[in-house]
């Protein structure tokens, strides 16, 4: 192990990438619509440089509807709305949500979200884009214990790693007495086909009702993945967990060992993972000390997960720190051991603050808090460090939100370059807008090796409406 630290750690920092940021430019939503619904426009993939999909809900009415935006040879074309599969409940296409998007190759995508059927149950969807084309919409057939009334599915995560070749997670409702349980569920599309879900066997232990969540899954090739969650077990106690996919077969999920520091009812869950070889993946989330909740990152090398260790804050970091991952797209991995990730913390004065941290050869460094534009208040609740991607080993970008001198949030981008994080600089919206609101900002980057970055994200127009923006740099 010391060997290998060593190794690593001797690789030095690939050559200097400092890629410029141009002003984001105009969403075009579908006719009719007043606008991105409540600023969600989170999901981003980008297999090429110029050639992306991204994925979030616009305004249809007083409800909304999944949207999904193509980018071909680096120009966005018009919007698809992601219609549910023909078992939706009549006039429901203001009743879809989506989580997630993924591209195996360009013009080869799969979106997947929600929608209601026509008994009024919750059903989970993929939607797959085939030489260019979006198909209609299918159900994801859940596992033979799920609930067929009164079901809540939520399919929360997607990752493609070649044409029709993707994985996705989420959970479901099982048929139980007195009353249902939350399971956790994978499904894998395999040649272009998707099959039945299968529910997560957890660890020994789990209570009546586990209440699984799984949050995120990200894959190194097609059929090696690595799903990140929680569960609570019989004594009322939430572990965070791993599940791992190994030569396209799911495993049972396993309880991450905690800090030494944890709290014996440590609330833990893993929010992020990110993978770059097979066997080496890793995750990011929170835990329960004494004092507060705590960051947290762990390592999986080998193919073995290894205890977490604690994420160490900023100085300037309060006694309960309520560390906080968003949960979209905020860790990156380039190279085995070698990562970026951020996310949102309270200083000691009661501020809120974005942080970003790396790791550099298997181990993680103490994390550097977010610098913001002068005359700046604080990132504010909804702000702090939201979304990173690298374009190799030590640099990376990052997209987060802040609060400005006159008291609006705005958009900041971050460039790591040789593994030395620059300045925030406040992001240029389209239209002279002054602001992205409460809810929106940067959701997701996507950082090419070439140093070229796409970037996507919400604000507010002049009659405070949430309006989609897409962003590149280079």
């Amino acid at each position: 192990m010391a060997s290998l630290t060593t190794l690593a750690l001797s690789t030095p920092a690939s050559a200097s990438i400092d890629p410029s940021w141009h002003a984001a430019s105009i969403a075009t939503l579908p006719a009719g619509s007043s606008g991105v619904y409540q600023g969600y426009l989170p999901f981003l993939a980008c297999p090429s440089p110029g050639n992306c999909v991204a994925g979030g809900s616009y305004a249809a009415g007083t409800t909304q509807a999944g949207l999904l935006l193509n980018e071909v040879g680096g120009v966005w074309r018009a919007p698809t709305v992601a219609t549910p599969p023909s078992d939706a409940a009549a006039g429901s296409s203001g009743s879809v949500s989506l989580y997630g998007v993924g591209c195996g190759a360009v013009g080869n995508c799969s979106a997947v979200g929600t929608y209601y059927d026509k008994s009024n149950n919750v059903q989970s969807f993929v939607k797959s884009e085939v030489g260019g084309r979006w198909l209609a919409a299918t159900k994801i057939v859940l596992p033979a214990n799920a609930l067929q009334t009164h079901q809540s599915s939520q399919v929360h995560s997607i990752a493609c790693k070649a044409a029709g070749m993707c994985s996705a997670v989420g959970t479901y409702e099982a048929n139980a007495a007195p009353t249902a349980n939350i399971e956790g569920f994978v499904v894998d599309e395999v040649n272009g086909h998707w099959l039945s879900a299968r529910e997560v066997a957890l660890p020994a232990g789990t209570r009546g009702n586990p209440n699984v969540t799984l949050n995120q899954v990200a894959c190194s090739s097609s059929g090696n993945c690595s799903a990140v969650g929680s569960f609570i077990d019989a004594n009322n106690i939430t572990h965070a967990i791993v599940v791992n996919q190994i030569n396209r077969t799911w495993r049972p999920a396993i309880s991450v060992a905690l800090p030494g520091n944890a709290s014996t009812y440590a609330g833990a869950s893993l929010s992020e993972v990110a993978c770059s070889t097979k066997g080496s993946c890793e995750a990011v989330g929170t835990y329960n000390t004494s004092t507060g909740v705590q960051g947290m990152a762990v390592s999986e090398g080998r193919g073995a997960w290894r205890r977490a260790v604690q994420l160490q804050l900023p100085a300037n970091a309060a006694v309960n720190p309520h560390v906080l991952f968003f949960g979209f797209q905020g860790i990156a991995c380039p190279s085995p051991g070698n990562c970026a990730s951020g996310g949102q913390y309270i200083d000691s004065i009661g501020h809120y603050q974005g942080f970003l941290v790396n790791e550099v050869g298997s181990r993680w460094q103490p994390a550097t808090a977010l610098i913001l534009p002068p005359g700046s208040r604080q990132a504010s609740k909804n702000g702090g460090v939201v979304a990173v991607s690298c374009s190799s080993t030590g640099n990376c970008s990052a997209g987060a939100a802040y609060v400005d001198a006159a008291g609006l949030y705005q958009a900041l981008t971050i460039n790591e370059v040789n593994r030395v994080w620059r300045p925030g600089v406040r992001l240029t919206l389209p239209a002279n807008a002054s602001g992205v609101g409460i809810y929106g900002g940067i959701y997701s980057i996507v950082c090419q090796t070439n140093g070229t970055c796409a970037g996507i994200g919400s604000y507010l127009d002049a009659s405070s409406n949430y309006q989609g923006f897409t962003v590149s740099a280079s």
